[in-house]
């Protein structure tokens, strides 16, 4: 792969489509912009606003062009998706139009009805790289537990039909690829893994603040969203057996982030009597968050073993690791992957071991300093972000071989050109 990142998209244009955050806030889709913008491709971003960050409808920032648009969260199951993805669309497509042609449409999942818009653009010339933030099957049989029904269906043939559209397949993890490789009839040779990675220039250690331990001599931190698929029900309960089944009441756990099952896992925290115990921050800040991670003693990834969990990388193990924290976590094949030995491991979602494997590592800090240490090795060597902008940019390398740029005079929409 080409190691060279300055000159390949000269010329260029790239529009890259998200639903399901906005940007900058997507941290791996903000990283491909200013990949691609450092490569001399004009970026430009369709995305949804967010609630209290990224709220105006434009905006350049870095010398990336973002358009967004007003979403609501689905909420009432399939009918509230439907009518939040049916929004979604549309103004995508809208916006998409306002941007005009472009070289590559860029589109990251879920939902795998972004190739809908990439198809219209790809009618005006563009080629289309689909990125896989999530296998969206194994998502709907992780969230829903609905099992293999006919929405389950609807969704596997969306996932095909991403797939033919796509010229270019971007992976998130070797799991992920084999599976465009085996089930979606990708050729090897059009997908490349592009993993995700902490910007160390945004996440690095800074001194631990002992009182946002709250009295107590230990500080437990979970990182990320709160959906039904992500565990923290499975955290819960193991800190509710850390201080009932082993006697330990020295720690004070924060968990850091916000979701669909946010207000549940509060309730539930209350059922399980750890009300003093457990702080729920919800989203916060960068520099808060950085706050909490140089202070933690050990970070939890409960995520359980599903058909999604297995073979997805974890943002939060990674943002562990940039900062040196040691890992409990439960046995994922992608999580070892990720982790190694910066991570200690509960078999078969066991709550208990879980529990076992927080308290060991409490007890032992230089074992905790140990893999603090691997795991940000790890970050600055195999897993940095550098060795995904080289899979990047020969990803779109591949993408548009032999085309003319859109700016040289290939293909424009009826003959105009995009409006500034």
């Amino acid at each position: 792969m080409p190691g060279d990142t300055s000159g390949d998209g000269q010329g260029r244009r790239a529009l890259i489509l998200v639903e399901n955050l906005s940007v900058p806030f997507d941290r791996r889709v903000w990283q491909e912009c200013t990949t691609l913008r450092d490569a001399g491709w004009e970026v430009h971003v369709i995305c949804p606003r967010g609630e209290k960050r990224d709220t105006e409808p434009e905006a350049v920032i870095d010398g990336v062009h973002i358009h967004r648009y007003p979403l609501r969260a689905a909420t009432g199951g399939p009918a509230g998706y439907l009518r939040e993805y049916g929004s979604a669309l549309w103004h995508t497509l809208r916006l998409a139009r306002r941007v005009g042609p472009v070289d590559v449409v860029h589109a990251c999942n879920p939902p795998d009805l972004l190739f809908l818009p990439a198809l219209w653009l790809k009618r005006h010339g563009a080629r289309f790289v689909f990125d896989q933030h999530d296998l969206v099957p194994e998502l709907y049989l992780s969230r829903f537990d609905r099992g293999e029904d006919l929405l389950y269906r609807a969704v596997c043939a969306l996932e095909r039909r991403t797939y033919r559209a796509a010229d270019i397949v971007l992976a998130t993890n070797e799991s992920y690829r084999d599976v465009a490789l085996r089930r979606g009839g990708r050729r090897p040779e059009d997908v490349f893994v592009v993993r995700s990675a902490p910007d160390i220039d945004r996440f690095h250690p800074v001194p631990p603040e002992p009182e946002l331990k709250n009295g107590k001599p230990h500080l437990l931190c979970y990182l990320g969203v709160m959906g039904p698929q992500d565990g923290v029900d499975y955290a819960l309960r193991a800190l509710a057996k850390l201080r009932d089944e082993l006697g330990r009441t020295d720690w004070h756990a924060v968990f850091v982030g916000g979701g669909d099952a946010f207000d549940a896992m509060v309730e539930l925290s209350r059922r399980l009597g750890l009300t003093e115990h457990v702080r729920f921050t919800g989203r916060v800040p960068d520099a808060e968050l950085v706050r909490y991670l140089s202070t933690a003693d050990v970070c939890l990834s409960p995520d359980p073993r599903n058909p999604l969990n297995d073979v997805s990388t974890m943002n939060k193990v990674l943002e562990y690791m940039v900062m040196g924290r040691p890992i409990v976590s439960f046995d994922l094949r992608e999580a070892r992957v990720s982790a190694g030995e910066a991570a200690v491991y509960a078999a078969d979602d066991d709550e208990g071991e879980f529990a076992r494997l927080v308290a060991r590592l409490l007890d032992d800090p230089e074992e905790r300093a140990r893999m603090g240490k691997i795991g940000q090795e790890r970050i600055s060597g195999p897993l940095a972000w550098r060795n995904s902008q080289r899979a990047l940019l020969a990803a779109y390398a591949a993408a548009c071989r032999d085309q003319v740029p859109v700016s040289a005079g290939g293909p424009v929409r009826k003959g105009k050109r995009h409006r500034r």
